[in-house]
């Protein structure tokens, strides 16, 4: 899953993006209002991190346009202020959930967990290919009635390619979602996880498609 982070103080960003990233999320972080809204609305995220008090334009007027664009990706709205209005302000502009600084990283990671199961739950979470069952909300994988474990980027790059059973799933579009746009290492990374998920779902779930990517194979 892919989440956006819109915040100006650049030490909280980063140290979010490091946190939820460790969560098994890719993380894009841009520090200005209008450069959020524009990547907000260009991008598929699964959930945006907002704050309130940004350059450019604030948080309630991001909010806003986005959701007059029909735009209903969930908004956990994050600010230095206190007070009742302010949090009627923030839900009102059509956010779905609001945290004051100072505030936990542990509730955060709640928070953001929360709001991606209850998106979830209207959007069908459960996958099934095959005789996998790969559950988006509890982010957990059974094949055959059996658990699977499977680490947090584990996890993430299955979920991308059950998404699309049965489609090509470019290594590009792989690494766009389970790690971020600005990724930099080496993208071999995604052959490293794939052959991980092989060794503990069968070498046939997942076929090679020599020059165009992954594709994970139904009934298998």
């Amino acid at each position: 899953m892919r989440l956006l982070i819109v915040e100006d103080e650049k030490r909280l960003a980063r140290s979010l993006a490091a946190g939820l990233t460790a969560e098994g999320y890719a993380v894009d972080v841009v520090h200005d209002g209008l450069e959020g809204l524009h990547r907000a609305s260009e991008g598929a995220y699964d959930l945006l991190v907002l704050d309130i008090m940004l350059p450019g334009m604030n948080g309630y007027r991001v909010c806003g346009a986005l959701r007059a664009a029909g735009n209903d990706v969930p908004i956990l709205m994050l600010t230095a202020k206190d007070g009742e209005y302010d949090e009627a302000e923030g839900l009102d502009t059509g956010a779905d959930d609001y945290l004051t600084k100072p505030f936990s990283y542990v509730v955060l990671v709640a928070r953001v967990k929360a709001l991606l199961r209850r998106r979830g739950r209207t959007a069908l979470p459960v996958l099934t290919v095959g005789a996998l069952t790969v559950d988006q909300g509890a982010r957990t994988v059974r094949r055959a009635d059996e658990d699977v474990p499977l680490t947090t980027k584990e996890f993430a790059v299955l979920e991308q390619l059950a998404l699309r059973a049965g489609e090509v799933v470019s290594k590009s579009e792989i690494l766009e979602h389970v790690w971020d746009f600005a990724y930099e290492g080496d993208p071999n990374i995604v052959e490293v996880y794939v052959s991980a998920l092989r060794r503990k779902l069968g070498a046939a779930t997942i076929q090679t498609v020599r020059g165009a990517g992954y594709r994970m194979v139904p009934g298998v």
